[in-house]
């Protein structure tokens, strides 16, 4: 059978695109790289910031977000992968944009945390993804407690994504950020939704270690059974 090309519709941000990439890689059971999946990336880092769109009246990304889906489907993909939480706010528009499915990564985590007997979750996320909702919606029914932070555990989350990952600081200070994801489990979180596409790279880059459920892995192998592809 004929596999289908995969199509990233990334640069939200640059690091959480390539994250998204490798995790398809490594996910492919392949044994040359003529085995492994065809995939066509547009990282459009001009889409504007979806945190500041939906709850501080920022400049709209449908726009762009939707350039960048018709520019893929034009290229060839079959279907669409799109590695930011925030940007499912806008998935619909996304949606009816093409003719070709758009993989949706927060309904694919719920599913993920059902099958792992999850009963109670944090949500690690921007403050987009955290006051739109998103999350909420898409668990909805699920029987799975959803923990969001406390208001200065939430502003310490928003400092790494952005000063740390987004900036590329090595160096970042996330004494805050580990309170945080602390605050999480204490009250009874049994592990921790990395709902943002730059917090997986982020537990490399600062060698964190908490137990924790990763959106952008769960995207990166539905990606690859829906391509057609066989997972490692």
């Amino acid at each position: 059978m004929a596999k289908k090309i995969i199509g990233i519709l990334g640069g939200m941000g640059p690091a959480a695109t390539a994250d998204l990439f490798s995790k398809i890689i490594v996910s492919t059971k392949a044994a040359n790289d003529q085995e492994h999946l065809h995939v066509i990336i547009d990282s459009n880092t001009s889409i504007p910031d979806r945190t500041e769109a939906l709850i501080h009246g920022g400049e709209d990304p449908t726009e762009q977000l939707t350039l960048s889906a018709r520019r893929i489907a034009a290229a060839g993909a079959e279907l669409i992968a799109m590695p930011c939480n925030t940007a499912h706010g806008f998935y619909d528009a996304v949606c009816a944009a093409v003719d070709i499915p758009v993989l949706h990564m927060i309904r694919l985590t719920a599913q993920e945390l059902l099958l792992k007997g999850i009963k109670c979750a944090g949500l690690l996320a921007t403050d987009g993804t955290v006051q739109s909702g998103i999350y909420e919606r898409c668990f909805e029914g699920s029987g799975i407690e959803l923990l969001t932070p406390s208001p200065a555990a939430q502003a310490a989350v928003m400092q790494l994504t952005y000063e740390g990952v987004k900036a590329g600081r090595r160096d970042f200070d996330t004494s805050e950020f580990k309170k945080a994801a602390q605050e999480l489990l204490d009250r009874g979180a049994q592990t921790l939704i990395l709902g943002c596409t730059e917090l997986p790279p982020a537990f490399e880059m600062y060698d964190l270690h908490y137990p924790h459920i990763d959106p952008t892995l769960v995207l990166a192998r539905a990606a690859v059974l829906a391509a057609g592809g066989e997972l490692n």
